[in-house]
């Protein structure tokens, strides 16, 4: 952890340069507090959804009914952890969701970074409608619902996140969401050595969700 202001905080997982608020496709992780299996089992290379894991399933579908020009693309609930591609189209029109063939103006981003030192461009002009206010948003829904009906949850702080670059990393991401249940033997959330590297760029160091 980096100490700042006497504080100590943790360092964020977001990419220094890129605006969360603009269109283009990102791939998301999110994992329960201590990788607790609150969400479910899987059996025969399937998710079996505990009653949690059905709320947090649930609750994705209902982003694009809360959060204007948001489209989905593959999802997964697994013990865990939950992976999802989350599609901004900057189409006020749009509210419906994308699979791997959908048009690709809509779902990759052309990464042009701006100039500036690490850690500004990140905190101007995000809006309300970025990725980190959406997720957020569906965080506090599955806790808020989980918890009213009982049930003792938490996730883990933050999330992480892949700014989605090409026609070919998109494919490859929602192949790897899709099939994350049947290689649940090689996840690193379970004790395995983990699954391959989708699509590494230096722009973000080690991403934990691809080792």
């Amino acid at each position: 952890m980096d100490k700042y202001k006497n504080k100590y905080r943790i360092p964020s997982t977001r990419l220094p340069y890129w605006d969360y608020s603009s269109p283009g496709a990102y791939f998301i992780t999110i994992c329960t507090k201590h990788k607790s299996h609150y969400f479910g089992t899987i059996q025969n290379e399937k998710s079996i959804l505990s009653p949690i894991g059905v709320i947090a399933d649930i609750l994705w579908y209902e982003i694009k009914n809360h959060a204007q020009n948001v489209a989905l693309g593959e999802f997964v609930v697994m013990p865990n952890h939950v992976h999802g591609m989350l599609i901004l189209t900057g189409d006020e029109n749009s509210d419906t969701d994308l699979d791997s063939d959908a048009d690709s103006n809509a779902r990759v981003n052309n990464i042009n970074m701006p100039a500036m030192p690490i850690g500004e461009y990140r905190f101007q002009n995000q809006g309300k409608n970025s990725v980190s206010s959406i997720i957020g948003g569906y965080k506090s829904a599955v806790s808020k619902h989980a918890r009213r009906l009982g049930y003792e949850f938490g996730w883990q702080a933050s999330f992480w996140d892949h700014v989605v670059r090409t026609d070919g990393g998109f494919d490859r991401i929602s192949n790897y969401i899709k099939n994350n249940p049947a290689k649940w033997d090689l996840d690193k959330f379970n004790g395995g050595t983990g699954n391959v590297v989708l699509e590494p760029n230096v722009d973000y160091g080690a991403e934990a969700w691809m080792v």
